[in-house]
């Protein structure tokens, strides 16, 4: 059985600042309940934090970097993370762009979390639906995994085409 433990860090700036936040996924009792500082794998949600904060300090030299984006990781100035880390470990993938496809809304959380799936293999697509399953009312639940399912797909096919 896996446990996963997630919380935010934000200080008291001014609405808009940055927001961190950080999830734990273990296969036993998570006890601890302080920032990660050498993360596995990171996920930025909102690409204009890259032009703020150092979001990719700390990341250890095995982990997985995804960035919702339409643009490449040339494009956002993170070639040289994408450079230090194992080839296929690093990609973007327009996640506001599938919500709004979906959902009607630019809302990146499923999306994100199919790929992150796929990228990493850390949690299974099926658990992402049955959460999003379990957390929302049947129709948001379909286009959230509809979106979910579209980025995942994406991620994996990409990563079998780099193999081939």
């Amino acid at each position: 059985m896996t446990s996963a433990f997630a919380f935010p860090s934000f200080g008291s700036e001014r609405m808009g600042a940055p927001v961190v936040s950080y999830c734990r996924i273990d296969d036993k009792e998570i006890r601890l309940r302080e920032p990660i500082l050498d993360p596995d794998a990171l996920i930025v949600q909102d690409p204009t934090l890259l032009k703020v904060v150092d979001v990719c300090q700390g990341l250890k030299p095995t982990g997985y970097l995804l960035v919702n984006s339409n643009r490449s990781l040339a494009d956002l100035h993170l070639a040289r993370y994408a450079d230090q880390l194992p080839a296929g470990h690093a990609l973007t993938v327009p996640a506001s762009d599938l919500a709004f496809k979906h959902i009607g809304r630019p809302l990146p959380n499923a999306v994100l979390l199919g790929a992150f799936a796929a990228l990493t293999g850390i949690v299974q697509l099926k658990s992402v639906v049955a959460a999003i399953r379990d957390k929302f009312p049947q129709k948001i639940a379909d286009q959230n995994i509809a979106a979910a399912t579209e980025a995942h797909d994406g991620i994996a096919k990409s990563a079998i085409a780099a193999v081939a």
